[in-house]
């Protein structure tokens, strides 16, 4: 039924949108750091043609989107999404949920400025018998870099969890809790200058930050549209952080 309706929705709109002229709302799920890097290029895009449009940012909870926007219930998920994305390639030309890439990182592990741990070699022995604190959308104790410890045979002990960069930043800065974020959050944390950051003693994957979509909005005008600032947003940080050399 609703792909039904999608179909009869999309023949009886309009060909073309009209940012200026065509109110339109987008839902964007997202965490709090994805957003902070985002949001300020999306804004001026829309502000600088004083477009009709509204974002509203839903907080992400998952790592996996696909059901929010199968059901409707987001226009757009981004951030880092490995198993969906591995899924969705592998599903080929029958997936139902289409992704694109916006740009790429790698994880670094934080602390205050000041903690033990921030001078000389991190080695996987000292970093096991830390404290961390551990960012997780779901609240589940249990992350990545739990997975390739347990790989190595290697725990951890997770002292903290929390869904928020902005949280994990404000925590670490006042304790000796260590956590692994992605490089190019640590400014959304608000506390970039009170960190120190150590290369992780794990080989972790980079992190690509993804939007996904539901294919019943590929030929969608006013979709069309904000994919676009939304891709143009993700390609202006990634120029920045090559110009920065990050």
């Amino acid at each position: 039924m609703r792909a039904a309706l999608d179909r009869l929705r999309e023949a009886t709109e309009p060909r073309g949108f009209d940012p200026r002229t065509q109110e339109a709302t987008f839902r964007l799920a997202m965490a709090d750091a994805t957003a902070a890097t985002l949001l300020p290029a999306l804004v001026q895009a829309i502000e600088s043609i004083q477009a009709l449009t509204q974002v509203r940012v839903l907080p992400l909870t998952t790592r996996d989107p696909r059901p929010w926007l199968e059901r409707g219930e987001a226009d757009f998920a981004i951030g880092y999404f490995p198993q969906a994305v591995a899924a969705l390639e592998a599903e080929g030309g029958q997936a139902t949920i289409h992704h694109q890439r916006l740009y790429d990182g790698h994880y670094v592990c934080v602390m205050r400025k000041g903690h033990p741990l921030a001078q000389g070699e991190l080695t996987l022995e000292r970093f096991c018998e830390a404290h961390h604190l551990l960012v997780s959308f779901s609240g589940r104790a249990h992350g990545f870099v739990d997975e390739a410890l347990a790989a190595l045979g290697r725990t951890r002990r997770v002292v903290l969890t929390v869904n928020q960069f902005f949280t994990a930043g404000r925590v670490v800065t006042g304790s000796d809790l260590l956590t692994v974020l992605p490089y190019e959050f640590l400014s959304a944390t608000g506390f970039e200058d009170e960190l120190a950051i150590q290369p992780i003693p794990l080989a972790l994957q980079g992190v690509h930050v993804e939007v996904l979509w539901h294919q019943r909005h590929d030929r969608h005008p006013a979709h069309v549209w904000m994919r676009e600032r939304i891709v143009a947003a993700g390609q202006a940080h990634q120029r920045r952080r090559s110009a920065r050399g990050g």
